[in-house]
């Protein structure tokens, strides 16, 4: 039989003074790791959002551009036509 305890009171001591001070840098640690692990995860979405970028053309702006369009388009035409009369009315009477 043994004579003396496996561990004595000063060994439970400094390992109850000990594990606290390890669990604090294993948590600190598991903490630096999570966040770094939360950084790559947070750039990789980031770049997949910046590659899909949002569409910013609403139905209603595509018409009214198209509306814009359409009225210079139209103006011009007036403009034109009614120059190229003015020029074959000045043929043909001078």
């Amino acid at each position: 039989m043994a004579k003396g305890p496996l561990v004595t009171r000063s060994e439970l001591r400094k390992r109850k003074i000990e594990s606290p001070s390890e669990q604090t840098k294993e948590q600190k640690q598991a903490q630096r790791d999570y966040q770094q692990e939360e950084k790559k995860i947070n750039n990789y979405y980031r770049k997949q959002a910046k590659q899909q970028s949002t569409i910013q053309k609403t139905r209603t702006g595509e018409k009214e551009k198209s509306r814009r369009m359409n009225h210079f388009l139209m103006k011009w035409i007036l403009i034109v036509t009614v120059l190229i009369i003015l020029v074959l009315l000045m043929v043909f009477f001078l």
